[in-house]
């Protein structure tokens, strides 16, 4: 018996969640994936048989969805990112070729695994397709023959290239050259409320932003940072010394906050993070944003990693924390606002042995 291990995927989503009178319940709550095992079992089709090993972070233990079949065209392909329940997969002779595909969404079919060819990547004069940093998606419906939603798939890679297309209807992707250098302090994501696309450029200061035409160029909006926390200098300085990532997010009622997420440098697994959070208040004529710092977001939590972040509402999913961050990546933990502390989520004892935690969370899912 012979064992294959897939890499792990974060599937983010904004789920449509009222929050005022009712709170919609999910028939899940939000998952890290961490990997599969499969056998050396025929499946319907070809591929195999094989496990999907998840970590519920609200019950803190891990979730094994058994006997889903593996396609053959995943089993030589890797993860590269994942968004509103769908995971990517770009193939290890030809890192071009990508895939979508359910495999990880724990309420998918088991026997029927869905998968979605989209065009080979090209890449740009000064650009490069061999890393992805994340994906986005403008809605959970990439199916060609979904007539309600027009689903547009984005890919921000290592560098200055951000590529579009619709699943299904574009024979090619539409590719535009970011005015910035993307590297690993800010993330794309897909606001429902705007119908845009967006990724803080570096600094965090400026929210930079795409249609889903592609015909026009960035829009930028200026942040401006507003009641400050009062901190000593000291703390002032030690926050100038760390890695610092800064992560839009949007809640489900379209209430839009930005996370400055600080790590001690070097990387420590364990060593506490610092976050701030700032919320949108309002949008200027001039075009400028202004957000004001809190420590109270309520009844949400949002999750970070290396994927678009995304919020739910906690009594949505019991056991989640409200008024906090999850938080995969630099370190494994939730952090509470209230009491700005962290608590490290320890690995499953029953996982795979050498199967890494990699940066991806799963949103909840609904029947």
């Amino acid at each position: 018996m012979s064992q294959l291990l897939f890499r792990l995927s974060k599937l983010s989503s904004r789920n449509n969640v009222l929050i005022h009178k009712s709170v919609r319940l999910f028939s899940t709550s939000p998952y890290l994936t961490l990997g599969s095992v499969g056998e050396d079992l025929p499946g319907e089709g070809g591929g195999y048989i094989g496990d999907i090993l998840l970590f519920d972070p609200a019950k803190e233990e891990l979730v094994t969805v058994r006997d889903k079949t593996i396609p053959e065209e995943l089993v030589n392909s890797k993860l590269v990112g994942a968004s509103h329940g769908w995971t990517f997969f770009s193939d290890r002779c030809n890192h071009n070729s990508v895939r979508i595909s359910d495999l990880f969404n724990p309420l998918a079919s088991k026997s029927n695994t869905k998968i979605i060819p989209l065009p080979l990547l090209t890449t740009m004069i000064y650009g490069q397709t061999d890393v992805v940093w994340n994906v986005a998606m403008s809605s959970s419906s990439p199916h060609q023959d979904n007539e309600e939603e027009d689903c547009v798939v984005a890919i921000n890679f290592l560098g200055n290239q951000l590529s579009m297309c619709r699943p299904g209807r574009d024979l090619g992707w539409t590719n535009k050259q970011i005015p910035f250098v993307c590297s690993e302090n800010s993330n794309l994501m897909y606001s429902k409320r705007d119908q845009r696309f967006y990724l803080p450029a570096p600094g965090g200061n400026y929210l930079c932003s795409y249609d889903l035409h592609f015909d026009k160029d960035p829009m930028f909006n200026e942040l401006v940072f507003l009641n400050l926390p009062e901190l000593p200098q000291s703390e002032w300085e030690l926050l100038n010394s760390c890695f610092k990532e800064d992560h839009w997010v949007e809640s489900p009622s379209g209430q839009s906050f930005l996370v400055k997420w600080y790590s001690h440098v070097p990387s420590q697994r364990y060593k506490e993070p610092i976050l701030m959070v700032f919320r949108e208040d309002e949008e200027t004529e001039e075009g400028t944003r202004n957000m004001c710092y809190t420590e109270d977001i309520g009844d949400l939590c949002i999750f970070l990693s290396k994927s678009d972040p995304f919020c739910v509402v906690a009594s949505s999913c019991p056991g989640l924390k409200p008024n906090s961050i999850y938080l995969m990546g630099r370190c494994f933990a939730v952090y509470d606002l209230t009491t700005r502390t962290a608590h490290h989520f320890k690995p499953p004892k029953d996982g795979p042995e050498r199967v890494p935690f990699l940066p991806y969370w799963l949103p909840p899912f609904s029947t």
